[in-house]
């Protein structure tokens, strides 16, 4: 079997969330020698082995809650008293969530969605900025991020949401934002944010909740009026406190 270390890249990709086991030391007669590898994804899959039978068992329940924690542990194992298996011995296994890259999804591709691409990109974002105007996602070969030339909402349905994207709707329109925002804001993300004043958003949940687009919770964790607050004026300025806001959340995180 292909040493797992060297799938890493292929599991941050995958869709799934998932956690590398690593034996690290062993005792006694036990299945599972030192060095030996399991990665758990979270529909109770696995690849590799950590030695099979009860200890593997055990193995991927501690992963799976490894994974909802988002913080790596080692776990001390005693096969006969904590497992009751025959052959005693004791394991150590090391648990470490592999964390997939935060993605970044900027919707509007004017001033302020520019300069946070690069800024975000720069801060280790995987950033992806979409807008439908040909003539302002010209090839550049230094920009950094990935460009989608796509009307917005086409976009928005072919993206693959999950618990590591990041959504930032910066439209020229605000009617565009609101209808992007109805498109994605059932999606379980780490975050979404939408520019505009405090008396626009505050009109959009009225009319989003009347109307029935999104439900109170769903709005709730929308940030409206994007970013941290303070008194930013240009778009480099506003581009900050947004891209100040995505890094608050992200390493809030787990």
């Amino acid at each position: 079997m292909k040493n797992l270390l060297l799938k890493t890249e292929e599991y941050l990709h995958d869709p799934r969330q998932s956690v590398l086991c690593i034996v690290t030391v062993n005792s006694g007669s036990v299945p599972g020698k030192a060095g030996a590898k399991m990665v758990v994804f979270g529909d109770g899959s696995i690849e590799g082995t950590v030695g099979g039978g009860s200890i593997e068992k055990c193995a991927i329940e501690d992963a799976l809650e490894c994974m909802r924690s988002r913080t790596p542990r080692m776990k001390e194992y005693n096969l006969r008293n904590d497992l009751g298996m025959t052959c005693g011995g004791e394991v150590s296994i090391y648990f470490e969530p592999l964390s997939k890259p935060a993605r970044l999804y900027i919707f509007g591709g004017g001033h302020i969605g520019k300069i946070l691409a690069r800024y975000a990109t720069e801060l280790d974002f995987e950033t992806c900025l979409i807008d439908w105007r040909a003539d302002l996602l010209q090839p550049d070969e230094k920009a950094p991020y990935r460009k989608i030339c796509k009307p917005y909402l086409e976009a928005a349905g072919e993206i693959v949401f999950d618990k590591e994207s990041y959504i930032v709707i910066v439209t020229p329109n605000h009617e565009m934002d609101e209808d992007i925002l109805a498109a994605v804001g059932k999606n379980e993300v780490a975050y979404t944010g939408l520019i505009g004043s405090k008396r626009k958003t505050e009109a959009l949940k009225k009319r989003f909740l009347e109307q029935k687009i999104l439900t109170l919770e769903e709005i709730e964790k929308v940030d409206m009026p994007i970013g941290i607050k303070f008194n930013a004026i240009t778009p480099a300025e506003i581009a900050i406190s947004i891209v100040a806001k995505l890094i608050d959340v992200k390493n809030s995180r787990g």
